[in-house]
């Protein structure tokens, strides 16, 4: 589905996996469910679309259509920081036995409506249709 912000028109999806501070198994019971319900939350505010979610106990996947303008980037740390902050609040455990709740890393691929034989196919044959003219 096809969004735009006024300069861009953009269909830009991103597979986003991360995982707690030392792999830690701490996304089961209530914990688990705060951040699903969550993360959809700050993904609005931020502008951006939660396609699907899902977690394991130690890792969290997420499908997200962002504006490329904004940024994949600030939505992750956007998405890490706020429920990094909801989930150690509410959860004390969390905070005595870990020093941080997320890995400053993670994972990003992007997801297309196209493959990319397709877009290759595609920008191969612009310069041939220009030269037939």
């Amino acid at each position: 589905m096809l969004k735009s912000n006024g300069n861009i028109v953009y269909d830009c999806k991103y597979h986003i996996i991360w995982c707690p501070k030392y792999r830690k198994q701490v996304l089961v019971g209530d914990v688990e469910k705060m951040l699903k319900n969550i993360l959809p939350y700050k993904a609005e505010e931020l502008g951006a679309e939660i396609i699907e979610m899902e977690t394991d106990i130690d890792h969290v996947h997420l499908l997200i259509s962002c504006d490329p303008q904004f940024g994949i980037h600030k939505v992750v740390k956007g998405l890490k920081g706020f429920s990094s902050k909801v989930l150690r609040e509410n959860f004390p455990h969390l905070k005595s036995t870990m020093p941080s709740m997320w890995t400053n890393s993670y994972f990003c691929g992007t997801v297309g409506s196209v493959s990319l034989e397709v877009v290759k196919q595609y920008i191969e044959n612009q310069q041939v249709r220009t030269k037939k003219k």
